[in-house]
């Protein structure tokens, strides 16, 4: 097994190398790590560049600007495949996301299980999930924002915008030159699951705690929800189109 980690960063010099220690620290020797860097000014590329010079399990991408979550992702699941990964991982680098839950999601895809799944969901909505130190309206907002996706799209996951996952090497190649992926930003996590699941792969969720970040300001802002609900419809009536 190589699994390889990708990690999309802009403005986390406060966290790119506790985030490295952790993620080797949790991977079996043939895995990687890959940041993919969106010229953050604080100098977050430069430490990846360091990181790099002394860990040979560590790669970097410089992207030249920020073109939003869904374009590096993209760009990232590709330089992975290429990198060899037999499963790709895709996690937020502010410890939102426990890198100690990686080894579950990789279990989770074990080609020897009775019937084993091709993508890997961390979920703060299933038995054993939840999301430590929000406020009430935070949670509720998410978690009904979650049952309209899966009401609208069909999609039998309970946590449709989480953003801690992995896939097997198969699921992406399914999607080709990931061409068929609209998403720039936030709703790319959504729309990854709809591709997912449209393509007949099995889907299942693993509990995890979502926590706050610990260091760095969040690039959440009021616009994603919008993006997200407007991606819910661009879906939808795409599907009932072609189903026409």
């Amino acid at each position: 097994m190589k699994p390889v980690v990708v990690i999309p960063t802009y403005n986390e010099l406060e966290n790119v190398e506790a985030m490295a220690d952790a993620v080797l620290g949790v991977l079996p020797p043939e895995g990687e790590l890959l940041f993919l860097d969106d010229n953050s000014p604080d100098g977050t590329g430069k430490a990846i560049d360091a990181i790099c010079a002394r860990e040979r399990r560590v790669h970097v991408m410089h992207r030249k600007k920020k073109e939003g979550l869904g374009r590096a992702y993209v760009a990232g699941f590709a330089e992975a495949l290429r990198m060899g990964a037999t499963h790709v991982v895709e996690m937020d680098c502010d410890f939102s996301h426990d890198p100690k839950d990686v080894p579950r999601l990789l279990a989770a895809l074990d080609a020897n299980a009775a019937s084993p799944a091709d993508v890997a969901i961390g979920s703060r909505y299933v038995n054993g999930g939840k999301c430590a130190g929000w406020p009430f309206r935070r949670w509720l907002l998410s978690r009904a924002g979650g049952i309209f996706i899966r009401f609208m799209l069909g999609v039998p996951v309970k946590d449709p915008t989480g953003g801690f996952k992995c896939f097997t090497r198969r699921a992406l190649e399914t999607l080709g030159d990931f061409s068929s992926i609209k998403s720039f930003g936030y709703s790319f996590q959504m729309e990854m699951n709809y591709r997912m699941w449209q393509a007949g792969l099995k889907l299942v969720e693993v509990p995890i705690v979502f926590s706050e970040r610990r260091a760095g300001s969040s690039k959440i802002s009021g616009s994603i929800a919008a993006e997200s609900l407007k991606m819910v419809f661009r879906l939808k009536f795409s599907r009932t189109s072609n189903e026409a």
